[in-house]
């Protein structure tokens, strides 16, 4: 199963998620896909992600993970906890842009929200970035992996914090672009080999 995380404000609806659905159900349809509409409150969302995950892993498929922006943080932190709690074997996962220290940004949007996705109203908590930070995972165990995609135009994270903390992963670093990733569809085909879709 591939496993796909949103960022921050965002949705299944958004761009790289759906394109990431076509393009499984074009090349790979018989590849299961999950693309959980994440909780604002982070322990929520790490309470939908562990179940998923360890339901996948019990049917012995592959699980195979990928995240955006503070999905990016999530899937890393499902990542490590996996490979610490049961030694995952082939468990890897693709970062697009992903958050390093979500609770030091997300404390600026601290009070109500928006989606632009689904028009919900939510609010984000001071709260949120403590549950933030017991989700971090400043050493990874086996940085080789992660592969992580990088645009140093991204106007929302500072893609030198990625670059440092993912340094010995597999970085693919793009000069320009902006925090949505552009040009994602042409990275899929890596993206799905780095996972095991080839």
């Amino acid at each position: 199963m591939l496993l796909y995380l949103h960022g921050f404000n965002s949705a299944p609806s958004s761009t790289k998620a759906t394109q990431v659905a076509r393009y499984l159900a074009r090349h790979h349809p018989n590849e299961p896909v999950a693309i959980p509409h994440l909780a604002t409150a982070p322990n929520r969302a790490r309470d939908q992600i562990l179940p998923l995950a360890a339901s996948a892993l019990k049917t012995g498929e592959p699980l195979r993970l990928m995240g955006s922006s503070l999905g990016g943080y999530l899937a890393s932190f499902l990542l490590e906890s996996l490979v610490a709690e049961v030694g995952e074997g082939d468990l890897r996962a693709v970062l697009i842009n992903p958050a390093v220290r979500p609770y030091e940004l997300l404390a600026d949007y601290i009070g109500e929200q928006e989606n632009p996705y689904t028009g919900e109203r939510y609010r984000v908590e001071a709260e949120h970035m403590g549950q933030l930070q017991a989700l971090d995972t400043p050493v990874l165990a086996q940085p080789e992996r992660y592969l992580v995609l990088l645009q140093t135009g991204d106007e929302v994270l500072d893609y030198r914090q990625a670059e440092t903390k993912y340094r010995q992963s597999e970085l693919r670093i793009e000069r320009g672009g902006d925090h949505s990733f552009q040009g994602f569809e042409q990275r899929l085909p890596e993206a799905m080999a780095f996972l095991g879709l080839a």
